[in-house]
């Protein structure tokens, strides 16, 4: 009876894990897409919690205490801005966590386990280490610890390529010597360190895809785990989730024109040193002050606004969608023209507005945008920068030649909301900048956007 009970659980678990995937694939069922999910974790585990084999709860409520008073300040208190490092820092911690149930079946049974089981317990242990440090890595990165540019040295590619050569030979040598400890510790030492190598190398600007990439990671370490303890609902959770993170890292790689192993491998975002006040043809830029700007976005009738990662840095969503409801005032249609490697995470930009409580139906991905850009006023762009390069569409030497961006430069009107005329991650100048429609205003995004709105309001 216990059993067909648990299996009954495990099974309206998967079903709504099927079912929450599905409602993430549009921002309008979103939200009832990550309530379904919850509910079928939340049966996962109250199927689990009368498993035939428990003996005790004491260490398993105190797991369930722990992991609270950690989860909730994380859920509550760090802002949507930081989301991409809590992210990150999430896949560390589901990743250590199958590490560590992996190290503690072998420690507990070892050679006893035969060499199909072993073999299973280095899959998943080699998955679950190098993912943690790896995402650990990554959350450094987003949050500015360790700097967002690829930190390379000669040979880099032979010696990661090597060193998940050895792992896999250790985890060969197991399963013909379940016995050999050292092997297996080995291993997890190779595992850990490279994690590191494997993200040290790559840049910021492929935060997207190393996120994804991580998130599948975790899925795989899951499944190997599932398979480990014969846990069907790990299984299928593992193998979801392995396998839609890597379908998204995919996506996220046709967005940027560029293939998986360039994005680990080409050390992308290497900054170059690039003239500050002049493009290669020797054109200036168009200076704007806030009130010219104003002036002009006060008599306009169709806006596009355009988020990037600047836009997140600044915390600058709220004010965007204040500027926003101030031209709806005057008579403006607002959209949001969403590039979908825009940020430090897949939907990053997606995220942020919907926590500053901005339409569903305002926001357009790139496909759909680019046809509006001919028939725009002025387009807005906040923080962004190689995702409206037009030096993407016309310049084979560039390397984000091929990428598809952001088609701004065919509006009647661009104001871009910029620091500086530093390039951004791909570490080339944008050809947008010196366009004859296009202005600069220069500042910090969310003071612009306060200015903005007020001088609008006035």
């Amino acid at each position: 009876m216990q059993r067909s009970v648990l299996q009954l659980f495990y099974l309206a678990s998967a079903i709504l894990f099927v079912l929450g995937l599905r409602g993430l694939s549009h921002p309008k069922t979103a939200r009832r897409g990550m309530f379904l999910a919850e509910i079928g974790m939340l049966l996962a585990i109250i199927g689990t919690l009368v498993h035939h084999e428990i003996i005790g709860y004491r260490w398993i409520a105190l797991g369930l205490v722990v992991g609270t008073v950690i989860g909730a300040p994380l859920a509550i208190w760090i802002p949507m801005t930081a989301v991409p490092q809590r992210t990150a820092l999430s896949h560390s911690f589901g990743a250590l966590a199958a590490a560590l149930i992996g190290i503690s079946e072998y420690l507990r049974h070892g050679a006893a386990l035969g060499s199909g089981k072993v073999g299973l317990i280095g899959i998943e242990v080699m998955l679950g280490s190098l993912t943690f440090t790896g995402s650990l890595m990554a959350a450094g990165k987003l949050q500015g610890l360790i700097g967002g540019f690829p930190i390379t040295y000669r040979g880099q590619n032979v010696s990661n390529i090597s060193l998940l050569a050895g792992m896999l030979a250790l985890i060969v040598a197991l399963m013909f010597q379940p016995a050999a400890s050292t092997l297996f510790f080995a291993l997890l030492a190779l595992a850990f360190l490279f994690g590191v190598l494997l993200i040290l190398p790559i840049g910021a600007a492929d935060m997207p895809v190393v996120i994804a990439l991580l998130n599948s990671y975790g899925g795989l370490t899951d499944a190997a785990m599932g398979f480990m303890l014969d846990n069907k609902i790990q299984i299928i959770t593992g193998s979801l989730d392995g396998s839609s993170g890597f379908i998204l890292s995919i996506l996220m790689c046709r967005a940027m024109n560029r293939s998986m192993t360039n994005v680990l491998f080409g050390a992308f975002g290497k900054v170059q040193e690039q003239p500050v006040a002049l493009s290669a043809s020797g054109k200036g830029i168009r200076q704007v002050s806030v009130d010219e700007a104003a002036e002009i976005l006060g008599t306009t009738r169709s806006i596009v606004v355009v988020p990037g990662y600047g836009m997140a840095v600044s915390q600058a969503q709220h004010r965007v969608r204040e500027l926003a409801d101030a031209l709806k005032g005057k008579g403006a249609a607002v959209r949001y023209g969403i590039h979908a490697v825009a940020g430090r995470m897949p939907g990053h930009m997606n995220v942020l507005l919907a926590e500053a409580n901005v339409p569903y139906d305002e926001l357009y991905d790139m496909d759909q945008i680019n046809s509006y850009f001919p028939e725009t006023d002025v387009v807005l762009v906040v923080g962004a920068n190689d995702v409206v390069n037009p030096a993407a569409k016309r310049i084979r030497a560039s390397p984000i030649f091929g990428m598809p961006i952001l088609e701004v430069e065919r509006a009647r009107i661009v104001i871009v909301c910029k620091r500086s005329l530093a390039p951004g991650f791909a570490g080339i100048d944008n050809e947008l900048y010196y366009n004859d429609n296009t202005l600069m205003l220069f500042g910090d995004a969310k003071d612009t956007m306060v200015k903005l709105a007020t001088a609008l309001k006035q």
